[in-house]
């Protein structure tokens, strides 16, 4: 009976060995497959968030973002004030309006980098030349720290630069007004792959055309009776 009970046992660890080692290569299939659908040469463009989030932070590149002029075509200042609504416990943006832990944002666009009156800001902020430009401000949205490394604004920021648009075509209502920059020209090779779609879809529509004459003339025929032509018997 011992020796029974030994022989199942070793059969049920063994059966957990094949399960535990069918397991992992499964799961090291699917990895592959996964990473592959990552790649550049990937059919499908698929990619898990995981996959993508453990190649950036292994040093894999992230695609690069469009110009923030390319957002601010669609942008809507409608938008944009809903989305400040994250911004409003720290700044205002009325007319003479007070500064809170923010500095008053009232026609901000445009301005010189750490000009308001009456706030302190920052050393680092107030080092820093220029204005706050479409450019400077959506680098500034998206990332305060690290626009300007040790500052005392704690927003982490704005991922969404459709957000940034939208809340800088706001802002820009409020006494700025100043020019929003036209979209990016569009890149050369897509103009050429827009192109060459055009010419082809050019090319199928005269090849239709082609096809629809020659069914034409192959129903009404060129016999005396308007018939399509039958050879002679003879």
């Amino acid at each position: 009976m011992q020796d029974r009970n030994n022989t199942i046992a070793g059969w049920v660890l063994f059966a957990g060995i094949i399960a535990l080692g069918s397991t992992l290569v499964v799961s090291e299939v699917f990895h592959a497959q996964e990473v592959e659908s990552c790649s550049d040469d990937a059919s499908d463009g698929y990619c898990p968030p995981y996959v993508k989030e453990a190649s950036l932070a292994a040093g894999g590149e992230q695609e690069a973002e469009q110009p923030i002029a390319f957002f601010l075509a669609s942008a809507d200042a409608t938008r944009g004030e809903n989305v400040f609504k994250k911004c409003s416990a720290c700044h205002t943006v009325t007319a003479g309006g007070a500064n809170k832990v923010g500095p008053n944002l009232y026609d901000i666009m445009g301005a010189d980098i750490a000009a308001k009156p009456g706030f302190a800001y920052s050393d680092t902020l107030a080092g820093l030349e220029g204005n706050w430009g479409w450019d400077n401000m959506s680098a500034w949205l998206q990332s305060p720290r690290g626009f300007a490394p040790g500052n005392k604004m704690t927003f982490a920021g704005l991922g969404n630069p459709q957000d940034r648009a939208d809340v800088m075509l706001y802002l820009n209502t409020l006494g700025s007004g100043i020019a929003v920059p036209p979209p990016p020209a569009m890149d050369d090779a897509v103009a050429d792959a827009e192109e060459a779609s055009a010419e082809g879809e050019l090319q199928l529509a005269q090849d239709s055309d082609t096809a629809d004459d020659l069914t034409e003339n192959a129903v009404e025929g060129t016999g005396s009776q308007g018939g399509v032509d039958v050879p002679d018997a003879n």
